[in-house]
């Protein structure tokens, strides 16, 4: 099932972004192997990421396992690797090693800093990799930036933008024949995200101090706000008649709003709705803006979350074996999307794999003995 159905992808195992990148791919048909590394953690089924795919678990510190994935290589279209720059090589599993068992191959390389430049063989996560694009200083508080969990660079700027890449190679492979090589960099991902930003920064439209601009919370039509619960409601009534219908909503005269785009009257408006909304629970007020153009809704927790109505309605969230975790997206009308079943053990497929893949029996107990 799905768009990717027949396409056979490798997965060097790892964590954060590639494993992402692998369950969107195999959330979409693609028939995703996972390369453990024999004698490691033994993994979980309820690691949501590792959704869909099975494992084979080989010794690459023998020749013999780095041979078998040489073999699996000749199979597949697409790998996916997220060591530093430099490990596959030392491995002999590189770019160079791999296309020449298989040129129609698309190499899927997942790095913090990218192959190469100054920082490339340095360590880091998320929070480092974003805070040089710009995106972590735009993301906070007047005081200090708030880190958005490790959204933007190991998922979206990371791991999604990968599949990206993959995918428009595996179609450029398809038309001509010719593997290459996708690096994909969470330091270049997180810019490619702020690339809207950086418009409205050039046009004039962004450049106050964080938390002073029209998205980061600086404007009163933009933002959260804390209600009589403690909860809080997210307000983004940017257009003005949006403007007009919550301003009615909250019971308010909207000619006391009529300098609302004067960024000078923001911190007044904005604590002028702030005490509106402090009068009322946030259900409460849920009920009030719910299915109106007001363009307001409710922060909801994780717990919360999969049970809001419309969620149920898309069913954007599912529940397997006690695992309460997202559905996959986007929606295909003729190649629907299924999860596949939860993540494998180390090891759990290696047999049946590689017996699949025709390795013989003697091959198979060569590289399963211990």
């Amino acid at each position: 099932m799905g768009p990717l159905a027949g396409l056979r992808v490798l997965e060097m195992a790892g964590i954060g972004p590639g494993p992402f990148c692998a369950m969107l791919l195999a959330d979409m048909g693609a028939d995703v192997v996972r390369i453990d590394r024999a004698g490691g953690p033994p993994g979980s089924a309820r690691d949501v990421t590792g959704r869909g795919r099975r494992s084979v678990a080989l010794d690459l510190k023998r020749p013999a396992g780095i041979a078998a994935v040489l073999r699996l290589v000749a199979g597949a279209d697409a790998l996916i690797e997220g060591f530093r720059p430099g490990v596959m090589e030392r491995l002999g599993l590189g770019p160079a090693a791999c296309l020449a068992k298989n040129p129609r191959m698309v190499y899927g390389r997942m790095t913090g800093w990218g192959q190469d430049g100054p920082l490339a063989a340095s360590a880091g996560h998320d929070i480092n990799y974003i805070a040089i694009s710009g995106a972590l200083d735009a993301i906070g508080t007047a005081d200090a930036p708030v880190p958005p969990l490790n959204l933007v660079g190991d998922y979206g700027g990371g791991g999604m933008l990968l599949a990206m890449g993959l995918l428009a190679a595996l179609l450029h492979a398809q038309r001509t024949g010719e593997g290459q090589v996708v690096d994909a960099a969470m330091s270049d991902g997180a810019a490619q995200l702020m690339a809207p930003i950086y418009g409205m920064r050039a046009a004039g439209r962004w450049g106050a101090p964080r938390g002073g601009n029209l998205l980061d919370g600086g404007a009163p039509f933009y933002g959260t706000y804390r209600c009589a619960c403690g909860g809080f409601l997210a307000v983004g009534p940017i257009e003005p008649q949006f403007f007009a219908l919550f301003i009615q909503r909250l019971g308010l005269d909207e000619a006391d709003f009529a300098g609302r785009d004067d960024a000078a009257n923001w911190p007044a408006l904005r604590a002028r709705i702030a005490a509106t909304l402090l009068t009322r629970r946030r259900d409460d007020w849920g009920m009030i803006f719910d299915g109106t153009d007001a363009c307001v809704a409710p922060v909801l927790s994780m717990a919360e979350a999969p049970a809001h109505p419309h969620n149920i309605a898309r069913n954007t969230f599912f529940e397997r074996d006690g695992v309460v975790q997202p559905a996959p997206a986007p929606r295909f009308s003729a190649t629907p999307s299924a999860p596949g079943g939860p993540a494998a053990l180390r090891g759990e497929h290696t047999r049946s794999f590689l017996g699949e893949a025709g390795f013989s029996e003697a091959e198979i107990a060569e590289l399963t003995e211990d």
